[in-house]
């Protein structure tokens, strides 16, 4: 097998090294001995977009997607919704930007170009902590999970506190929906408390069903 060329590191702010792998025409995005994420695996981050998409309750939504990643929540969420729908990505790393841009353009095909999408390169948790009913739903891929691999500072997302924040940032009929690399009952239990009903949903890490086993949290204001 060809070895994979390191062509771009980026440092997560107050955080750990992020690192752009490439193997032929496949990239991965990696941190310390994890892979983040792989263009060859993207069944998981379409589903948070399609599935959220089938829960929605307008045909003009707004969606906030934390973490653009490969851009494959956005670009499902693109294909799925249509031109009334508004799209705010949240990118804290802006590296991740210029990656999707530059090498990966091509993966990118022209998603951030959207005139429906807003790009903020920011922490999605002060733009979730300031909102107000705004969104009709909330996709957070920001991490493996709740348990905040990538960043500490992300533990404010997960934590009950920046659940309730979350609730108060969706309209009344809002999704909350969180992608992870495995099941955590103690997550499940927190929503709860936070006020949340919630759905978990297994799904596959390839688009042919197969691969990795991850999960999907699907949560509206109780």
């Amino acid at each position: 097998m060809k070895p994979r060329e390191l062509i771009a590191t980026a440092q997560i702010p107050y955080g750990d090294e992020l690192r752009l792998f490439r193997r032929d025409s496949d990239f991965m995005i990696t941190l310390g001995g994890n892979e983040l994420m792989s263009s060859r695996l993207s069944g998981s981050e379409e589903a948070l977009a399609t599935m959220t998409c089938e829960r929605l309750q307008t045909d003009r939504p707004h969606l906030l997607i934390g973490g653009y990643g490969m851009g494959f929540t956005l670009r499902a969420a693109q294909a799925t919704l249509g031109p009334q729908a508004r799209f705010t990505v949240v990118e804290l790393v802006p590296e991740i930007i210029e990656w999707a841009r530059g090498p990966m353009a091509a993966l990118t095909a022209g998603c951030l170009d959207d005139p429906r999408v807003e790009l903020l390169e920011r922490d999605v948790a002060r733009i979730i902590r300031v909102a107000s009913r705004s969104y009709d739903a909330i996709l957070l891929d920001v991490d493996n999970g709740p348990d905040a691999l990538t960043r500490a500072d992300n533990d404010e997302l997960y934590s009950t506190h920046g659940l309730v924040a979350a609730r108060q940032a969706l309209k009344p009929s809002g999704v909350l929906a969180i992608w992870s690399a495995a099941p955590d009952e103690r997550f499940t239990r927190r929503l709860k408390h936070a006020g949340f009903q919630v759905e978990e949903v297994m799904v596959r890490a390839g688009r042919n069903g197969k691969g990795a086993r991850h999960v999907i949290w699907f949560a509206r204001a109780a």
